[in-house]
């Protein structure tokens, strides 16, 4: 038998011979996308999803309208399976459903409507809460979440330009109750992307670069609390919840950790995603659920991003109190610059495009997307968590001992961004931090670095180029970026 060069190489190195693994795995070979052929006349934008309880999918469009999609799972899906089912509506950023009536958020309230003669068509429409105001501006964008356990949506309010509103409740989170009744929630929000609920049921928002975000942002919302954009302060005092309570006043050109250290209202970003290399405008927010549907991330969420036309990945965990985690990349490719996303049960994510004039990779004006794990397993870095010298790296598949335990097969350098009420900034303080040792634990599935000189506020860079798994495939993806706001 002939073997090649590489072949022979490999089993050198004790490695799998080359046909028992991917050389150069592609993300293709491990999630796919079925793009939709929508209607010839319609120009499908899409900012929302529901997969409603009799199987179709809602598509709420920038334009206003919401479309149904017939079988939406199936292998190809084309204009045959459209149809819209209203229009009107005042660009509609978040959709879910109960009892029979389909909920949409706009720019101006939540409002919920209903086909109750079953002609496919709505024809009932009424207002649910809308205690908060617009002017026009284009920037006022209200993005909605599904229902909570107590059975509310959250509306994520854009500021009315990047720097302050006059409007109000801009910047602001708030809650529509069953009852329709508007309660501010959170406040120092800029311009968000995004609003879903991580698998324990806690809210989260995507924010994007700009006055006093250095970088775009995976941000918890939690009641009472600030997020760092003073720009709807002026709000506080005609918010019931916030009755005696001083806004938070940061200081401009300062670290977002040293203002948190000083202001307790103040939550930090879990997650930076840095600014072009992770992406450039973050957008929306699906959880995985799907107890591994969707592959071997149960529990991560998945983030857009609108300009580089991707998906990202988080992992999160729980540090004094506090979320933080890391980001990783995941899956490019996608036909427009990516804005809505929804995980469903059965394991695919649909995503929603729109290039809206801003521009994206993602060459066409629009598209309607799934995202499908193929079965294949990937070797990942699944998680990265922070330890009390280092960090320790979780992978989807069991790790070659010699390249994963050898320090040149690692890079780390951290930074952070400047806290600062001019627009966006650079990566600065910069340090290079010494990997000391990696240790591949008993199990084959995890490495612990053993690190000198980790840095509060800072994201935390690592490249993983040397590492192969024990059958000898390198990594899908060899770079993670960890947020390291709290030291245990």
């Amino acid at each position: 038998m002939k073997l090649g060069l590489r072949t022979i190489l490999f089993a050198l190195c004790g490695f799998a011979p080359l046909a028992s693994f991917a050389a150069d795995p592609k993300e293709s070979d491990f999630y796919r996308i079925t793009t939709f052929k929508a209607p010839a006349e319609s120009v499908l934008e899409a900012g929302a999803f529901n997969l409603m309880a009799d199987g179709r999918l809602a598509v709420a469009t920038r334009r206003g309208e919401i479309w149904m999609i017939e079988k939406p799972f199936a292998e190809n899906v084309d204009e045959k399976q459209f149809k819209r089912f209203a229009h009107g509506l005042h660009e509609p950023l978040g959709l879910a459903e109960r009892d029979g009536w389909l909920y949409a958020t706009q720019r101006s309230d939540v409002s919920r409507l209903r086909d109750s003669d079953g002609d496919g068509l709505a024809d009932q429409f009424e207002i649910v809460g809308d205690g908060w105001e617009i002017c026009g501006d284009y920037h006022e964008y209200a993005f909605g979440s599904k229902f909570d356990k107590d059975g509310n949506i959250w509306v994520a309010n854009c500021l009315t330009g990047s720097f302050g509103s006059d409007v109000p409740y801009r910047g602001w989170c708030l809650r529509i109750t069953p009852d329709g009744e508007t309660v501010p929630t959170t406040y120092g929000l800029r311009s968000p992307g995004g609003i879903a609920f991580n698998a324990k049921g806690d809210t989260f928002y995507t924010d994007n670069q700009g006055p006093w975000n250095g970088t775009c942002g995976l941000k918890q919302l939690v009641p009472g609390k600030f997020v760092g954009h003073p720009g709807g302060n002026k709000w506080i005092k005609d918010a019931e919840p916030f009755k005696g309570i001083t806004p938070v006043s940061p200081k401009s050109d300062s670290r977002i950790m040293v203002e948190a250290s000083k202001h307790p209202d103040l939550v930090p970003p879990a997650v930076l995603f840095p600014y072009g290399k992770m992406g450039q405008s973050a957008s929306g927010i699906a959880c995985d659920t799907t107890a591994g549907k969707f592959g071997p991330f149960e529990g991560q969420m998945f983030i857009g991003d609108q300009t580089h036309s991707t998906i990202m990945r988080v992992d999160l965990e729980i540090v004094s109190g506090q979320y933080q985690g890391a980001c990783f990349p995941f899956r490019a490719g996608f036909q427009s610059g990516v804005v809505g996303v929804e995980m469903a049960p059965q394991g695919g994510l649909f995503v929603g495009g729109t290039s809206r004039g801003w521009g994206s990779r993602g060459t066409r004006n629009f598209a309607i997307e799934r995202l499908d794990w193929t079965g294949a397993m990937p070797f990942e870095i699944k998680t990265m968590r922070i330890q009390p010298n280092g960090f320790v790296l979780s992978f989807t598949k069991p790790v070659d001992a010699k390249t994963a335990s050898d320090l040149t097969s690692y890079d780390i350098e951290t930074y952070t961004y400047i806290y600062r009420e001019q627009y966006g900034s650079p990566e600065v303080d910069q340090t290079k931090p010494t990997i000391k040792n990696a240790k591949v634990t008993n199990d084959g599935m995890s490495v612990e670095l053993t690190i000198d000189g980790l840095q509060i506020g800072h994201v935390h860079e690592l490249h993983t180029k040397g590492v192969r798994a024990k059958s000898g495939e390198p990594l899908l993806h060899t770079d993670a970026y960890y947020t390291l706001n709290y030291k245990l």
